[in-house]
């Protein structure tokens, strides 16, 4: 297997600092962008930048120029749709260059939550009840799905359109929920059963052998019992919010045989999903030690000390170790298939 030397960042043009396109002296709190471009200078490949906006000749045309071994591919969106993120990596995937994460088909499998979860159904990989609501229609609650409903837009991620309104507990309180869904995000709405117990986020990596590292958790300190039930989008982005409620994200307890399980549970998901190099699931762990998948992100954040990487630390894989190893994944996997 051939090791790159020159590894082209490829990431979302909103990223880029205008004062600091290189990622040379980031001021403030620096970004997932520059850790991973920092990250990989120090451990000595020549980088180069490309940001993505809504130009798909633009980036063939940045890549002939940069001629990159490998591509590390940031990217989330393209003309401002999430829904797009796929089709950058079907480029990548079409002129042959090779590139780190998931590939079209396991991004397109995760981006929407009902396809998601109805592919885990037919792998027998238990997943809340839920239907979803399109704009315009009127949708017909289907027998056994039970109260309180969890209400949010199919095709987000990262919490975006959760709140603590979002779970409701009537048909007339889902109807205007999802009638909300549809009109700011424009997109149909899913509606899915909330499930009592621990949150767990489970960091995986690898490709023909995974490994599933300590997984993380939702806390939720308050000694009255109120506050938020769900990772809400403020739950997860605001730390006013957070110092508010006492909730903090940690590592979670867990014994043997509940490792186990959650290790075997992982690994089906990935592979039922196509899932390449690394991936995060979080999932809800009942009373009874019921495991429920939530979310599938095919792409989750690589910053230094977030998830993925707290946890992979937590294992004694330090960042760097962790960005090579991806680095190194997605180069076997090219020297294989010949491409991404």
């Amino acid at each position: 297997m051939k090791m790159p030397r020159r590894i082209t960042v490829m990431m979302d043009a909103a990223c880029i600092d205008a004062g600091d396109p290189d990622f040379g002296s980031q001021e403030g709190e620096p970004t997932t962008e520059f850790h991973v471009v920092s990250t990989l200078r120090d451990l000595g490949y020549d980088v180069f930048i490309l940001g993505v906006h809504d130009d798909a000749g633009a980036v063939v045309d940045g890549l002939r120029k940069q001629r990159p071994d490998l591509v590390f591919n940031l990217t989330e969106e393209f003309r401002g749709d999430r829904r797009q993120d796929r089709n950058l990596a079907a480029l990548l995937e079409l002129i042959g260059v090779p590139f780190t994460g998931s590939g079209a088909l396991g991004l397109s499998l995760c981006r929407s939550k009902s396809l998601c979860k109805q592919l885990l159904n037919l792998h027998r990989i238990r997943v809340p009840g839920f239907m979803v609501l399109r704009a315009r229609r009127i949708p017909r609650i289907p027998v056994g799905l039970k109260f309180p409903l969890v209400v949010k837009p199919v095709y987000e991620d990262g919490s975006v359109g959760i709140s603590n309104a979002s779970r409701v507990m009537t048909p007339e309180s889902l109807m205007e929920r999802a009638r909300q869904v549809h009109q700011r995000w424009c997109q149909p709405a899913i509606a899915e059963e909330y499930i009592e117990g621990r949150e767990l986020y489970v960091s995986v990596l690898g490709n023909e052998r995974r490994q599933v590292l300590p997984p993380r958790e939702f806390f939720r300190d308050n000694p009255n019992g109120d506050g938020p039930l769900m990772a809400t989008y403020r739950v997860k982005w605001d730390e006013d919010y957070q110092d508010k409620w006492n909730i903090r994200f940690g590592f979670a307890a867990v014994d043997e045989p509940l490792m186990t399980k959650l290790d075997r549970i992982c690994k089906r998901t990935c592979r039922s999903l196509h899932l390449r190099d690394y991936a995060r699931i979080d999932l809800r762990l009942t009373p009874d030690g019921r495991i429920y998948i939530l979310e599938v992100n095919p792409n989750p954040d690589l910053a230094y000390g977030e998830e993925v990487a707290e946890s992979a630390e937590r294992a004694g894989i330090s960042y760097a170790a962790l960005l090579q190893k991806i680095v190194r994944m997605a180069m076997r996997r090219a020297s294989i298939t010949g491409g991404g």
